[in-house]
């Protein structure tokens, strides 16, 4: 029985890594490439207005994150059973959700055409996000139905 668990396991980790891992790679070279490169510009200009420096802290706190996500899916040794693509839903909604807000304010202080524009990007951007949070949900509750299908299968 545990040679048949270790089977399955390896399988898992062959069927299930590779092709994440190596989108992982290209988000953790893409998030650590903007956060130097909004860091800095940050700390190079040092008379920014205070919204374009808070635009410049909630965009490196995103890199971050997402480098964070991609560090930490690269760094584990185990299968995760769509468990990073529910969180990377979850970015996507929550930051694409800050962005909206971001395109409102600026929206609603006079940003005129390309404001309205990036308040309808961001809402196409949020649908995408939503979609993917949902896709990744119906995924996760499959694949954690069928490991609780083979725990019972194998016990």
């Amino acid at each position: 029985m545990n040679e048949s668990l270790e089977t399955i396991r390896a399988m898992a980790r062959d069927h299930l890594s590779m092709k994440a891992r190596v989108g992982y790679v290209f988000l953790l070279l893409a998030a650590t490439t903007m956060v130097v490169i909004v860091v800095s510009l940050w700390v190079t200009e040092a008379h920014l207005p205070a919204r374009t420096q808070l635009a410049f802290g909630a965009m490196t706190g995103i890199g971050a994150s997402w480098v964070a996500l991609a560090a930490w899916v690269l760094g584990s040794r185990r299968p995760l059973y769509a468990v990073d693509r529910v969180i990377a839903g979850r970015l996507a909604v929550t930051f694409t959700t800050v962005f909206i807000v971001g395109a409102l304010m600026g929206l609603l202080g006079g940003g005129g055409s390309a404001a309205a524009a990036a308040v309808g990007m961001g809402v196409v951007m949020l649908g995408a996000a939503i979609a993917a949070l949902r896709s990744a949900r119906r995924r996760f509750a499959a694949l954690s139905a069928r490991r609780l299908e083979l725990e019972r299968a194998l016990a």
